[in-house]
């Protein structure tokens, strides 16, 4: 049995990033398996470029019989409460369950976004969620996803962007808002002294959680 991580992008790059950020789980539970929808755009900026990936997303899901829950790994959850109503595993959103773990470790939570057009996707999210009053602020980084590999910009950005949230909005919890950030967390923790939560981690951990402790969902009548 499987945990199933799913890139919603076409991006191999992105995909084993999450691996990489994933590795700590390797010695618990069942095995992880990172997988990215070729169908899918190269990167996801906008929430037309989200919805698209839905459809082969859940085609892609359907054939991972070994499966015993999954990620969706993209900062937005496109296709979460679809592949919901699909099986009865667990399924997780990075998006979602990185807020959930936010707000355990602080009262006010920031997110470091990539574009300033997925923040309105996001606040829609968090509305929904009725999270609004523990928001602090989403800012972005003014980075595609396909520029997140350079290392060194992406890093000062996202360490400015960070202090922002810390010192101009009061967040005392970051929030990566991105699952191509993967590899940045140690550096924001380091440069702002606040806990970061990467999303993808937050993510195969709650689903971890909820396979070891066999929670389903009620199957629906076909």
């Amino acid at each position: 049995m499987t945990l199933v991580v799913i890139n919603p992008n076409s991006s191999d790059i992105v995909t084993r990033g999450i691996e990489a950020a994933l590795a700590p789980f390797a010695e618990f539970g069942p095995p992880i398996r990172c997988l990215t929808l070729a169908e899918g755009p190269a990167a996801i900026e906008s929430q037309a470029e989200a919805d698209l990936t839905i459809a082969p997303m859940l085609a892609l899901a359907a054939s991972q019989e070994d499966a015993t829950g999954f990620v969706i790994a993209c900062f937005g959850d496109p296709g979460l409460h679809a592949l919901r109503d699909r099986v009865a595993v667990p399924v997780v959103g990075i998006q979602e369950a990185a807020v959930l773990t936010a707000l355990s470790l602080g009262q006010r939570f920031g997110v470091i976004s990539i574009l300033a057009a997925s923040v309105p996707r996001h606040l829609r999210a968090f509305g929904a969620m009725g999270v609004m009053d523990r928001l602090a602020g989403d800012r972005p980084i003014g980075r595609g996803v396909a520029d997140l590999a350079e290392a060194a910009a992406t890093s000062a950005a996202m360490i400015d962007t960070g202090r922002l949230l810390r010192d101009a909005d009061g967040a005392d919890v970051l929030v990566m808002g991105c699952a191509g950030m993967a590899g940045y967390r140690a550096e924001i923790e380091a440069a702002t002294g606040l806990p970061v939560v990467e999303p993808c981690q937050a993510a195969a951990g709650l689903a971890l959680s909820q396979i070891g402790l066999g929670y389903r969902r009620k199957e629906r009548p076909a």
